[in-house]
């Protein structure tokens, strides 16, 4: 969490738009104005509501130059934003321990992402540029009543800034370490006649963070000259179009066209490790009698650094491009005590990218995927208020549909193994839900809430070994050729209810405990590698498409409190949680015959945690802010095979992406002011403990098998820092100039990992937080 004008607050679950009443001056500098919900069309300070929320401001992330959700990680308490392994724009989302390894196209998220109320449904291509956000919201816990069936975790909401009708805008201009380069601007035009305007829209580039030299060992004869002079640079733009139509006095039409792109080279996979046991499956070993069948051709051993590089030698053609867009029309109508809304929205997306996974080289292992992908989403709801004020209520319906298609073409040790790998997925997906809220006495309120969801899924799968060494294929082999159709669709019913009793016990404390189900959507694994005889129940003979991974599902129990003390200079909150999740979904990583994840419901977790946070305004010149989590993740059941048996492994498997402590803290420092404008400076410090990257087991028979200790984080420790001169008066403008610096320390510990496994030599490529970098910004407001 961090400081300028950052707000702590709470808010129900169809709290879908959340506006700041008109704060004074000094509250839009220490950040501790009142927000308000206006859904319902009622104005009530969300302090007040019993849910937790965490929300910044439009002043926070201008403050701290954030463009990108992820740069959002440390805005609330046990929330982790990851890149997926590999990936500059595939977000790997955590929240209270819960998150989704596998960024396949047909995998679901544990947490919803919505940009103005229209839900964007995957990880690939979740991580992009916006330029004018109002605020971001980030609801903790299941969401499942108002927000849908993959809100398992929570729900994290991006706000854009509306049309206002009146003339002014920003441009601004950074540059930075790396020769980062970026230009943001944003213009709102006056209103003409109905109708108002807005665009904005902004350009990065930079350079890569790694630079990539001919092969440094000699005497490799397999050793591929490099194809690209960089890796982990950025190239990317975006741009949004908003109009706003007043139709009548009491209906008005919001469209919103946004496009995404990037054309970049993707993070480099440094290879950290190889087994080196003596195992002969450690192929890369050379005292392995294993090291003969294919390590002394392609000697990865040579190539491995567990520490930070500069410098790296790929042999691949590595690269990553997206392009992504979104149109989105809501209208919304004040009929009297009712207000309705529809939302209608479409979404694109093309995505691809190449890797080389050993990071060496060596044509050991280069895969691509190329992705397409539909969306379609209708919303409508009735929100209002009856019984004298006394209860509010929203009630809506909701249709989804997408298609997803992707290649996943892969080569192995220099073609010695060449496989063509696609998958695909239609879903359609229906929901009708409602939500009271009723105040039985003062300050005593009771939320009900309820969300049906009906969802049919269907899949198509081809796997072709187009030549194999090993196995002694020479010639195409069809593996499977599954079309839509060709197995039993997979339909879900799920009911979702929550109910919360708040009590307002003061003006300034508020006190609530609250259940709620969630809901993350089955399906089929798209990945699939394991392929059997045709049998009278599985006529494609593929086993786990027959047989499609369960829902799972989680009980949340939650208390809480939250305080405004001290002259509202002092905002204080507290909640607890006890989350109880059945057939939790896993990935489980394998790189036999291509590289591919098994998908485990592991049976039963319990989750629990505390979670702090707090702003303080000890005086006008400076705000504080901090946060504390602590989350304690257990199995209860995780069946897994062992020795070809059915074992409840539960206490000998790691929980993925779940650290066990984060905090944050921030610091606003107003050093000067006067007639020539501001002297801000602003410092951000977020802390993650150690964590699990991956479900395996924690022991392991011998040292080479796969096991969660070669995979694990050793956690890290952020410190940003900015200092900003703004309203500076030129030629009837406010002009700002900033200077920054990101990763103060020099933290440089891996964040994501993807191991192979022993099957592929114990091969560990790392991936790492990006190195401290210098940059200085400046703009322009009209």
């Amino acid at each position: 969490m961090s400081a300028a004008s950052m707000t702590i607050v709470a808010a129900p679950a169809f709290a879908q738009e959340v506006a700041a009443t008109p704060p004074s001056k000094q509250d839009l500098e220490i950040g501790i104005g009142d927000i308000v919900v206006t859904a319902q069309k009622r104005s009530e300070n969300v302090q007040n509501v019993p849910i937790a929320i965490s929300a910044v401001s439009s002043a926070y992330l201008e403050s701290r130059g954030v463009d990108s959700i992820d740069k959002l990680g440390t805005i609330a308490p046990n929330m982790k934003i990851e890149r997926a392994p590999g990936s500059k724009t595939v977000s790997q989302i955590s929240i209270r321990g819960s998150v989704t390894i596998n960024p396949a196209i047909t995998w679901e998220p544990a947490v919803g992402l919505y940009m103005d109320g229209v839900y964007i449904a995957k990880a690939q291509g979740s991580i992009f540029d916006i330029a004018d956000l109002e605020r971001v919201e980030v609801l903790r816990g299941p969401q499942g009543t108002l927000y849908g069936r993959n809100a398992l975790a929570g729900a994290v909401n991006l706000i854009t800034r509306k049309p206002s009708g009146e003339l002014g805008g920003t441009a601004e201009f950074t540059y930075g370490s790396f020769d980062e380069v970026k230009f943001r601007g944003v213009l709102d035009l006056p209103k003409l006649g109905i109708f108002s305007v807005k665009l904005s829209g902004q350009y990065r580039s930079r350079g890569g963070l790694i630079d990539i030299v001919p092969n440094p060992v000699p005497n490799v004869p397999a050793a591929q000259a490099p194809k690209v002079d960089e890796a982990d640079t950025i190239n990317s733009g975006s741009f949004m179009v908003q109009v706003r139509a007043e139709l009548a006095e009491n209906i008005t039409a919001d469209y919103t066209f946004d496009y995404s792109r990037s054309k970049q080279q993707p993070q480099l996979s440094q290879l950290l490790q190889v087994n080196e046991n003596g195992d002969p499956r450690d192929i890369f070993d050379p005292n392995s009698p294993g090291y003969a069948s294919g390590g002394a051709y392609f000697p990865l051993n040579l190539y491995t650094d567990p520490k930070r590089v500069t410098t790296a030698s790929i042999d691949a053609d590595v690269y990553e491009k997206t392009r992504s867009y979104g149109h989105a029309l809501t209208l919304t109508g004040d009929f009297g005590g009712a207000t309705v809304k529809s939302t209608t929205a479409y979404r694109n997306l093309k995505y691809s990218d190449g890797l080389d996974l050993d990071g060496s080289p060596l044509p050991v292992a280069y895969t691509q995927r190329i992705t397409d992908y539909h969306a379609f989403s209708q919303e409508l709801q009735v929100t209002g208020k009856a019984i004298s004020d006394k209860l509010s209520y929203a009630a809506g319906a909701f249709y989804f549909t997408e298609k997803a298609e992707t290649a996943n073409p892969q080569s192995y040790f220099g073609g010695a193994t060449d496989l063509d790998s696609e998958y695909g997925s239609h879903t359609k997906a229906l929901a009708l839900y409602t939500q009271l809220d009723y105040e039985f006495l003062q300050g005593l309120k009771l939320t009900l809430g309820a969300r049906y969801t009906h969802e049919r899924k269907d899949i198509r799968r081809f796997f072709r070994i187009n030549y194999d060494a090993a196995s002694g294929i020479t010639s195409p082999l069809v593996v499977a050729d599954i079309g839509y159709g060709d197995v039993p669709d997979a339909k879900y019913n799920s009911f979702t209810p929550a109910v919360t009793l708040g009590y307002e016990l003061t003006d300034q404390v508020n006190v609530y405990a609250r259940y709620a189900k969630g809901f993350k959507s089955g399906g089929f694994n798209g990945e699939t590698n394991v392929f059997v005889a045709p049998t009278a129940d599985c006529p494609s003979g593929a086993t786990e498409l027959c047989n499609p991974y369960k829902p799972e599902t989680v009980d949340s129990y939650e208390l809480g409190i939250k305080t405004k003390t001290f002259g509202n200079r002092l905002i204080f909150n507290v909640s607890a949680f006890r989350d109880e999740h059945k057939n939790m979904q896993l990935a489980i990583f394998t790189a036999g015959t291509g590289a591919a994840s098994i998908v485990r419901n592991a049976g039963a977790a319990r989750i629990q945690g505390l979670e702090f946070e707090t702003v303080f305004h000890p005086f006008d010149a400076l705000t504080l802010n901090g946060s504390l989590a602590l989350l304690d993740p257990k199995y209860k059941r995780f069946m897994d095979l062992v020795n070809g048996v059915e074992t409840n492994v539960a206490d000998n498997r790691a929980f993925p992406h779940a650290p066990k402590v984060t905090a944050s803290g921030g610091a606003d420092l107003k050093v000067a002011q006067g007639d020539w404008g501001k002297l801000n400076l602003y410092a951000d410090v977020s802390y993650v403990a150690k964590y699990y990257t991956y479900p395996y087991a924690l022991a392991t028979a011998a040292p080479s098998d796969q096991n969660a200790h070669t995979s694990q984080s050793k956690g890290r420790t952020i410190v940003n820092l900015r200092a900003s001169l703004t309203q500076l008066p030129l030629l009837g403008a406010e002009t700002e100039l900033s200077l920054f610096v990101r990763n103060l320390t020099r933290e440089a510990s891996p964040t994501n990992f993807i191991d192979f496994g022993p099957s592929f030599g114990g091969m560990v490529a790392g991936y790492f937080p990006e190195p401290r970098t210098f940059g200085v910004t400046v703009g322009v407001k009209f």
